[in-house]
């Protein structure tokens, strides 16, 4: 079932989700479309020139399916330590959050319209993890 739906500006060409807290400095895309770590995600992105459509899923156990065209890039446990998720433009200009209630850990399966460009569609399927 979809909770959620943002249409985002970005700056940067690189978009964060996960733990409200603050990215690691870490984490770096080294050519991929997505990075990650316990706590979270990010994704190159198309700056500036569109608006990034996200779609956040919460998966009950049915199987949620997003967009057939897109190409999944990241299949992880992200850890929300105040089960909210936050997605939002790394440089902090864009952000949107989200209270997803549940668990601490969830499966996390993040799919996007360009993975070998800048994505401009992104769907996220949250799954407790037991």
């Amino acid at each position: 079932m979809q909770i959620a739906g943002v249409d985002l500006y970005v700056n940067h060409p690189c978009m964060a989700l996960g733990s409200p807290d603050w990215i690691p400095d870490d984490l770096k895309l080294d050519g991929k479309p997505a990075a990650s770590s316990d706590t979270h995600v990010i994704l190159r992105v198309q700056p500036q020139t569109d608006l990034i459509k996200v779609r956040l899923f919460r998966d009950h156990g049915e199987g949620v399916a997003t967009d057939s065209s897109f190409t999944t890039v990241l299949d992880q446990t992200l850890y929300l330590a105040d089960r909210r998720l936050a997605i939002g433009d790394v440089m902090g200009e864009s952000r949107f959050v989200k209270y997803v209630g549940g668990p601490q850990r969830w499966r996390a399966r993040i799919s996007v319209d360009s993975p070998d460009g800048y994505a401009r569609a992104v769907d996220v399927v949250l799954r407790p993890e037991n």
